[in-house]
Order: C-alpha cells, then sequence, then structure tokens
C-alpha cells in the first residue's frame, strides 16, 4: 500500500489546509495510507548554518526533533504539501523545515522523484502573494516530482467546501498524484515548470523557482519564457543534486583554505552597534 504523506503548515487542527489534503487523499485512486504530519507540532529550531550535517553520519548536531520529520519524509511514497498564506507568503514553519534541508542531502538518492502536489490556502482572493510559490519551492528542493500546484480561497476553517468548486480542484490533485502530470496552458518556465518570475527590465526575466535567467516576448498577444539551465542547478536532476552537495562540502575546505583572510575581514566589525539580547 502508498504511504501519502501530508505536510501541513498551518497550526490549525481542521483548518482549510487539514480538511483540503484529506479530500485530496479521498480523490486519489490509488490505495493509501494517509499520514498527516502537521510541522507546528514539532520542534525545529533554526538552522545554525554550521554545515556539520553534511559530514555527520548521524545527521544535524541540533536536538530537536527533525529526524523525526525526516524519517516520516523517508518513509512516504508521495507528498501533499499544504500551508495558509500568512501576510503574503506561506506561514514560516514550512521555511524553518526547509533551512535545515542540508541534512537531508545524505538521502538525496532516496529522496529523488518522489510524486507530490502543492496547496496554497488564502483568506482572501487574489491575496495569496507568494505563499504558492513558497510551497513548490518547499516541495522542489525536498527533490518531488511537483505534479501539480494550487491555489484556493476560504477564510473559516471549512469555507472553502461553500461550492463545489473546490472538491474538483482536489480531485484534479487526488488524480495527479500518482498519474501523470496536469497540463497547464498557462506560460510556464521550460527548466522547472514554475509560474513566477521577476522582471528584471528590457525582456528579461528570472524564474523564481529554479532561480534561472531568461527572456520574454509576446507571441499571438500571450508572453513566452525562454529559459535556459544554468552552471549551479539544484535540483533540476539527479546529476545537480549531486554536484551541489558536493560543493557544500567544498566550503569546508575553502573556509581552511581562506580563513586569514575571513578573518581579517570579519574582526573589523567587531565594535559597532548594541546587540539586542533577551
Amino acid at each position: 500500500m502508498k504511504r501519502v504523506l501530508a505536510l501541513i503548515g498551518s497550526p490549525r487542527n481542521l483548518g482549510n489546509c487539514e480538511l483540503m489534503v484529506k479530500e485530496i487523499s479521498r480523490q486519489i485512486p490509488e490505495e493509501h495510507e494517509l499520514r498527516l504530519l502537521r510541522l507546528s507540532d514539532f520542534d525545529l529550531r533554526p538552522c545554525r548554518g554550521c554545515y556539520a550535517c553534511l559530514f555527520r553520519d548521524q545527521g544535524c548536531v541540533i536536538d530537536d526533533d527533525l529526524s523525526l520529520v525526516l524519517d516520516e519524509i523517508l518513509a512516504a511514497d508521495a507528498y501533499i504539501a499544504a500551508a495558509p498564506a500568512y501576510f503574503l507568503g506561506p506561514s514560516s514553519v514550512l521555511k524553518r523545515l526547509l533551512d535545515r534541508a542540508l541534512a537531508f542531502y545524505a538521502h538525496g538518492e532516496q529522496l529523488w522523484g518522489r510524486p507530490a502536489v502543492a496547496l496554497a490556502v488564502a483568506g482572501i482572493r487574489d491575496r495569496e502573494g507568494y505563499t504558492q510559490l513558497g510551497v513548490e519551492s518547499f516541495l522542489k528542493l525536498l527533490l518531488a516530482d511537483l505534479k501539480d500546484s494550487r491555489v484556493i480561497y476560504g477564510a473559516l476553517p471549512g469555507e472553502i467546501f461553500y461550492g463545489e468548486e473546490n472538491k474538483a480542484v482536489a480531485a484534479e490533485l487526488g488524480a495527479a498524484l500518482f498519474g501523470a502530470r496536469r497540463h497547464s496552458t498557462a506560460p510556464a518556465c521550460p527548466v522547472c515548470g514554475g509560474s513566477t518570475f521577476r522582471f528584471l527590465g528590457g525582456d528579461r526575466v528570472r524564474c523564481m523557482l529554479c532561480s534561472n535567467p531568461g527572456s520574454v516576448s509576446l507571441r499571438d498577444a500571450e508572453p513566452h519564457f525562454e529559459v535556459g539551465e544554468g552552471a549551479h542547478e539544484m535540483f533540476t536532476s539527479m546529476e545537480a543534486v549531486v554536484t551541489h552537495r558536493e560543493w557544500l562540502k567544498g566550503m569546508k575546505e575553502r573556509f581552511l583554505r581562506e580563513r586569514k583572510q575571513l578573518k581579517e575581514i570579519t574582526t573589523g566589525y567587531l565594535e559597532g552597534g548594541t546587540r539586542v539580547t533577551p
């Protein structure tokens, strides 16, 4: 039996994220077990940026619940990630886990390519901001195969099902998870499929999901994006994942080579400012 892990970024029990996840599960044709992991239930502390997890068999040095969450992620066959929009962005607990994702690199080959769908829930129509992008980025950097991604609207718990529209969305997400990727006619990045771009002036753009640069032009009154892979990809292929992992490990050797020069720079900023402490 397949195991589907729902990574829920909302702290609300029976909130709209949880309700939609369960409705998606009901629409998955394959027999499966749905496991609900509400990220706010776990002690996930901020990353220290020490890189120790890249060199330790035991993983991260921080004594919190990361290993419990990672075990669930590794045991799953597919993911549903859902997060509410808080002030035009996804709830911060999603990013807190993603900031610790260096510890996932030891399992890159195992994690690679698991199917996933993304869901953003906003209380005000058209005020989701970058929430959808945040959930998509979360799944891409978990090395998942993102099959579909949607935004739905509803503020009060249960409001998303006042009509049938969102149940139809859930059916499409459920069908896509272990099935064919949903085909979208909307303009998208040809490298990663992302639909969010930064406009840099003239015809220059940058995809905000894979961060690759490119250009935009109009064809039959529709925007068309030309984007190519860059020299340092992070999730576009398993080869890119391994290369990035080795680059990260190489930072330790580079630091040892350059630490004298780096120390001369940083010690020049020992003074200045008053540190605020608890």
